[in-house]
């Protein structure tokens, strides 16, 4: 039986997020492809009919997920000092940290990216350098815009690797003071 272009497309946009969001919960290497078919209810073997690999898919997760982050939508939209302090202020929540699944993909897949092969590595650095250009026009400074992506970003990873909420959130807090003092100084 031959589906419809429509069928197929709204299938692989629900292995695209399902995906997404395996990979964010538990690693995306360590999901085999009848794992990730198994989580939108059909087969291993039709995976083949959506992507011709499952490092294929990842490039697609990660485009998808890197684009569909809040910091991304920061930069799209354009951000002042005050909007960006704001958005990191979020950014370095406790929500966020206990919502791996939801929240920005570079925390739980930064090592999966680094591991993976050159086309994921582009893509994550194609954004990257975009959030990069977006933040350092903001600033008026380059160096600050990379030291506070990867504030962000550590603070999560950090964050995330602690086993009680007390620690996570002074770790948090120290972050968020750290970024605002960063911003405040900037000029």
């Amino acid at each position: 039986m031959r589906y419809s272009t429509e069928h197929k497309q709204q299938t692989r946009d629900k292995l695209l997020a399902s995906s997404g969001a395996l990979a964010k919960r538990g690693g995306f290497a360590s999901t085999g492809v009848a794992g990730l078919m198994k989580a939108i209810g059909l087969t291993g073997g039709a995976f083949y009919n959506h992507f011709p690999s499952k490092d294929d898919l990842f490039t697609e997760v990660v485009r998808q997920e890197l684009c569909n982050s809040p910091l991304a939508r920061l930069a799209e939209q354009g951000a002042d000092r005050e909007r960006l302090q704001r958005c990191l202020q979020q950014y370095l929540s406790l929500a966020h940290l206990h919502n791996a699944e939801g929240g920005c993909p570079l925390p739980p897949l930064g090592v999966e990216i680094a591991r993976a092969q050159q086309p994921v590595r582009e893509e994550a650095e194609h954004w990257l350098v975009q959030l990069h250009a977006a933040w350092s026009q903001t600033l008026n400074d380059e160096a600050l815009a990379w030291v506070l992506i990867s504030q962000c970003v550590g603070a999560l990873v950090v964050g995330r690797m602690l086993a009680s909420e007390q620690v996570q959130g002074e770790l948090l807090h120290a972050s968020q003071q750290f970024v605002c003092r960063a911003l405040n100084e900037a000029d």
